[in-house]
């Protein structure tokens, strides 16, 4: 029984690897011959190539170049954890947002999308017309200012630019969106018809869905300047500078407990316990000084680092997106407007439907008051009247003043309910 179930067993365990090994022929199979098996085409394309993806490096010199970094490498270099990366991930859909790390900005505005370090910018490579003109623009202007002093520092530049884009281009929807739209308004508001009203729904959806984008990037803005935490967090040049200045204050103070420079001669040994001691020591500060968020180091720009600078830039972008918000509201205003303009209208055509129908029901009536006295006089029985030749005519014209008379009436108390005018 024993020999039956480990045969059994190791059995089970061959079908097992046999299987998992057919899965991964397929799956070799799908990357040479590009057979299509079932599942997320995406997620095999994304494991093809190890997740890597193409992205720009733009230095502070203004030099630009394409390389091919995974998401495991990204992430160790700008120290970043894999949820802010699928922020910039192209196979999502996410909303604008702009990060502060300890050691990088996430940005993620409309189709800018990039990470901003203290000394580069790594931008997500497209095609899209932003994107280019974003690295044009960026190489230009740091190979201008090259030689010029700035006051902002290399990361609030790259984080202006991709403002100044992003605002800039949700500013040139709106105003296309409004030239299309006023004109499409204007008809309909003259005009009621089925085309001009198909014409303005399609535009109605694209205003909401610009509106949420706007209003996302205008959020965004709002919620950085109201948080101090947050913008002390995007000095990345200055912190750089402080965790340089705290590796060579360690320094400094190992050489002189060691008792200071001392000559050595070419001859003697060097001990390589003291050198790799020294190292691991300034590793395991430098180390701590990187992880602590809130230390005394990186922290303390909540209490004393003016971030004026900062408050300035977003505060100058905050009132031009603000400016495009209000032109959106305006629009859905003027839509809203006009629509109450139509209401206005087909209820005015109702009610002119209603008052006709009334017009009917009174002539309707009075007419078959007159039906009905003509029709007993169209009987076959016995009457005095018929006795005298012009005894029937004298009826019909009473009857027809009879019914006049009660059709002016009810006109008259029409008119005195106001009804309608007359």
């Amino acid at each position: 029984m024993e020999g039956l179930r480990a045969s059994s067993i190791s059995s089970g365990v061959q079908g097992n690897a046999t299987s998992h090994h057919s899965g991964r022929v397929i799956l070799d199979g799908y990357k040479i011959n590009h057979v299509p098996v079932s599942g997320f085409p995406g997620l095999k394309k994304r494991g093809h190539a190890h997740g890597s993806r193409s992205w720009i490096k733009i230095d502070e010199g203004g030099n630009s170049k394409v390389l091919e970094l995974d998401k495991a490498t990204v992430m160790r270099h700008c120290s970043l954890p894999a949820r802010d990366l699928r922020l910039l991930d192209p196979l999502f859909i996410y909303p604008s947002t702009i990060l502060g790390r300890e050691k990088a900005i996430v940005v993620s505005l409309e189709q800018i999308r990039c990470i901003i370090t203290a000394d580069e910018v790594i931008l997500m490579n497209s095609l899209d017309a932003n994107v280019v003109q974003y690295k044009a623009e960026l190489c230009k202007r740091l190979q201008t200012n090259k030689e010029q002093s700035d006051d902002l520092p290399f990361e609030f530049r790259a984080l202006e630019l991709a403002l100044e884009l992003t605002c800039m281009s949700l500013d040139a929807q709106v105003k296309e969106l409004e030239m299309e739209m006023h004109p499409v308004l204007d008809e309909l508001a003259s005009s009621i018809s089925t085309l001009n009203l198909e014409r303005v729904r399609r535009f109605k959806g694209q205003l909401l869905a610009l509106t949420q984008r706007v209003q996302k990037v205008c959020d965004e803005i709002e919620h950085l300047m109201d948080d101090d935490g947050d913008m002390a967090e995007m000095y990345l040049t200055e912190k750089k500078q402080r965790q340089e200045a705290y590796l060579i204050s360690e320094l400094y103070s190992e050489t002189n407990v060691s008792g200071g420079p001392r000559l050595v001669s070419k001859s003697a040994p060097v001990s390589p316990v003291g050198s790799t001691s020294r190292v691991q020591k300034l590793q395991r500060a430098f180390s701590c000084l990187s992880s602590s968020k809130h230390g005394s180091l990186t922290g303390s720009s909540n209490g004393g680092e003016n971030i004026d600078q900062l408050e300035m830039l977003l505060e100058a972008y905050f009132v031009g997106i603000d400016n495009t918000l209000n032109k959106l509201l305006s629009l859905k205003e003027y839509i809203d407007d006009t629509e109450d303009l139509i209401h206005i209208k087909l209820g005015n055509v109702q009610n002119q439907l209603i008052q006709f129908e009334l017009l009917l029901t009174a002539a309707t009536f009075v007419t078959t008051i007159f039906a009905v006295v003509t029709g007993i006089f169209g009987m076959n029985f016995e009457a005095m009247v018929f006795d005298y030749p012009d005894a029937f005519n004298w009826v019909i014209i009473i009857s027809g003043v009879f019914c006049a008379m009660l059709y002016i009436s009810f006109l008259i108390y029409f008119r005195h309910k106001k009804v309608f005018p007359l």
